[in-house]
């Protein structure tokens, strides 16, 4: 972890930064994200009305990554979708670990969500490992789901249930 690591909410101003990290050949590649979002895209997204929250993470003025959790609605309110990217440069330095674990702690003490959701593609050792390590699991696989680079790729649907959930299922 870089020793000036700072994170908070992402703001509209942060539009150019985030577009510009979208746009690297790494994080395009390790997410379903088309490629050349441009800034103005970005700030769009952020400026609109959004029932969760989404994280960047600095090191000194250095964009290095991103976490975001989106709840569901109506009965699917107790759960909600994670997407996370780490600049090109970041990756293998902990910075997924410390957004998973933020995003994680704001979505479990703070929305109350119960169920996390992520979709991952099935070649990214790397993530997969991550979401692993923050008690996602592996609940499918959709063949095909992505395009990415002119070929199919499959994506793994991972899930995280608070641990009060399982219990309770497990009771019925």
């Amino acid at each position: 972890m870089p020793p000036d690591f700072s994170l908070r909410a992402a703001r509209p101003s942060d539009a150019e930064a985030i577009a510009a990290m979208h746009c690297l050949p790494g994080f395009r590649h390790g997410t379903l994200r088309p490629p050349f979002v441009s800034p103005q895209q970005v700030r769009e997204r952020l400026e609109r009305p959004f029932n969760g929250h989404m994280l960047v993470a600095f090191a000194g003025e250095a964009l290095i990554g991103q976490v975001g959790v989106a709840q569901h609605t109506g009965r699917q309110s107790h759960a909600g979708e994670i997407g996370i990217g780490i600049h090109d440069d970041w990756v293998g330095q902990g910075i997924g670990h410390r957004l998973m674990s933020e995003i994680i702690a704001v979505a479990d003490r703070w929305m109350g969500l119960r169920r996390l959701e992520l979709t991952v593609q099935t070649d990214n050792a790397r993530a997969i490992a991550l979401y692993t390590r923050h008690g996602f699991v592996i609940e499918g696989t959709h063949i095909g789901d992505s395009i990415r680079d002119g070929m199919l790729i499959d994506v793994h649907s991972m899930a995280r249930l608070v641990a009060a959930t399982v219990l309770q299922r497990n009771l019925k």
